[in-house]
Parts: structure tokens; sequence; C-alpha cells
């Protein structure tokens, strides 16, 4: 095991906005090796490190689905399985951590407005814990974590059906995580433009498609991505989560472990961070672990010191946003 990392700033209270539990068998695929991460893995995972997790927001992985039924209602199973890990967690009989204390699940927004009955379960599923959804939507033409590509998520944003499930969302009430690559933002930002109303988050701040060869790749790649996320960053509607950088896109998830310190994650990290705060202003930025799968960069404890180090030019309330309110007023969470 590796070892962690004395916390720094081991009093800044933190709220994780995007944790996942799961426990993945040897056949659920290709582009996931077994792998175990319930409420206890996580616990032990955030006492290790020291740092001062309060609450940490599930986000959909596809874990727990349900085997059989409608196949579009199949992934309230998985608000059901993390509602349950909540509760086990709100019992204080497993750490201090208030453990998905709000929970992004999954529903086919492809549907359009046939999806209401599946957000009606979800939440239903989850209770008030329940606070949006995500939808698959990410695509490389390198592929993602050692599958191919499917091409059908390439411009699913900008799909009217899709749009059109979107809308259902927003008359609810429920946000939308979005995890896309950053040749997708300025599709999201349509997206944003035609749902004005709709609390849209994007997660790991676009994913930077950083493979590739030529000593000018990660420049070029690197001016486009900031481009475009200046230009999302205009939609009043979105936040982003600053986080996910670790995560290897070009592998299966889990078949590495990163054992490299905060300073160096922090040096790394830096520009593309500090750009995201100064679009979007720490009232829209979030810190997110994305763990299991940033993992493969460093510890729990590293990528958080990390983030700290990142942090340490802003003022004490924006540091406070960063890590906790802008999480705890994208997704509700009152109880701080």
């Amino acid at each position: 095991m590796t070892a962690e990392e004395a916390p720094l700033d081991p009093e800044q209270p933190i709220i994780d906005a995007h944790l996942h539990l799961w426990d993945i068998s040897p056949a659920s695929g290709p582009a996931e090796f077994p792998h175990r991460f319930l409420l206890s893995d996580a616990n032990q995972t955030i006492e290790r490190s020291g740092q001062r997790i309060t609450h940490s927001i599930y986000v959909e992985c596809h874990a727990m689905y349900r085997r059989d039924g409608p196949p579009e209602m199949r992934p309230v199973g998985e608000v059901e399985f993390a509602n349950g890990q909540a509760a086990m967690s709100a019992s204080g009989r497993y750490g201090a951590c208030r453990m998905a204390e709000r929970i992004v699940g999954n529903a086919d927004l492809s549907l359009g407005t046939a999806v209401k009955p599946v957000l009606e379960a979800l939440s239903a599923a989850g209770g008030e814990r329940f606070c949006g959804v995500r939808n698959r939507t990410a695509f490389s033409a390198a592929g993602l974590f050692g599958s191919p590509g499917d091409p059908g998520l390439q411009d699913r944003l900008r799909d009217t059906q899709f749009q059109a499930g979107a809308r259902i969302l927003a008359d609810m009430g429920l946000c939308l995580d979005v995890w896309c690559v950053h040749r997708q933002l300025d599709s999201l930002a349509d997206l944003a433009d035609a749902l004005p109303d709709l609390c849209i988050v994007l997660d790991h701040i676009g994913t930077p498609e950083l493979r590739g060869t030529g000593p000018d790749h990660v420049a070029e790649v690197q001016a486009d991505w900031r481009t475009k996320i200046s230009h999302l960053a205009l939609r009043p509607n979105v936040a982003i989560k600053l986080g996910g950088l670790g995560m290897d896109i070009s592998r299966p998830i889990g078949s590495v472990a990163g054992t490299v310190s905060s300073e160096t994650l922090a040096d790394l990290w830096r520009p593309w961070f500090e750009y995201c705060i100064d679009a979007f202003s720490p009232r829209r930025c979030m810190f997110e672990s994305n763990f299991p799968p940033d993992r493969a960069a460093g510890t729990y404890g590293a990528t958080w010191n990390a983030f700290k180090r990142i942090a340490r030019q802003y003022s004490a309330d924006e540091k406070e946003q960063l890590f906790r309110q802008t999480a705890a007023k994208t997704y509700g969470i009152t109880s701080l």
C-alpha cells in the first residue's frame, strides 16, 4: 500500500464533489478491472488521507443496475444502491463523512419526454438525496479506457431527443452532470443556450484530449481547450468540476495506481485549473477527487493536497467556495 502524504490545512472542510462507489466483477467488461470500492473502502481511504471530507456527491458509474425489468428502468437500481450506502453512512457508524449525501444517477435522456417516468422512479428511489443525472456523452475517436469510441455519442448533446429529455430534467428542478472531452464543449454550450433554466455541471474540466504526437501537440490542445472553456463560461447555468486530470483515459480503469507527489500534481494541474477559476469564478467551480479513477495519478491525500497547493493564492472566502460552498449550492446540501 502506498504511503499517504500528511494533509495540508487539515482543518479545511471539504465536500468531495465527485466520488464513486462500486463493486466491479471480472465479468463487467474489458474497460474495467475487478475492483471494489464501497462505503467502508471509501471511508478508509478518507481516514488514511487525514483530509476533512464532510460530505461526498455520488456520481453514476453503472453500478448495481437492476438485472430485470424494462431497460430504461434498470438504472434505478444504482440509485437504490447509492441511497443504501448513504443511509449506512448517515448512521454515523462508518466514518465522519456523510457519504453519497447527494446522488447523481443515470437516465437515458434520449428517450425525450418519455424519460419522465424514469426520473420519477429515480427520485422515489433516492428521496431528497437524488439531485440529477449523468448520461454517456463522452466520445473520443481514439477510444476511452481501452474500449473503442462510440460514434453515436459524438453529437449526442445536440440531439433533439436528448435535449427534450434534458428539458424534463430542468422542469423537475434536477441537475445534469456532463462528462465530455474538450472537442465536444461547443455542443455543451449549445445545450446550455437551449436550456437556460437547466443546471449543468461539467465534469473533469472537459477532459482535454492530450493523446497525440508532435512537440506542439499539448500547446495546441490547451489553446483549443481554453477557447472552448472561455466560450462555455459565458453561460451562467454551467458550473465546472476541477479534477479528473489524474485518470488515464488510454487504459482500463483500475489497471494502474500512481504514486505522484502533490507538488508534482499541483505543477501539472495548476495551468488548467487556474484558467477554469478565472473563467468561471470560484462561485461556479468545485474541486472533485474523481476517485477511484484518479487513483491512476496519485493517492487520495496527494490529490487533495495538490488542490490545496493550487488554491493557496485565493482568499479564504474563495477557498471556501472551491472546496465546499459551490458544491453545496449546486447539489442542494444544507447540512454543513
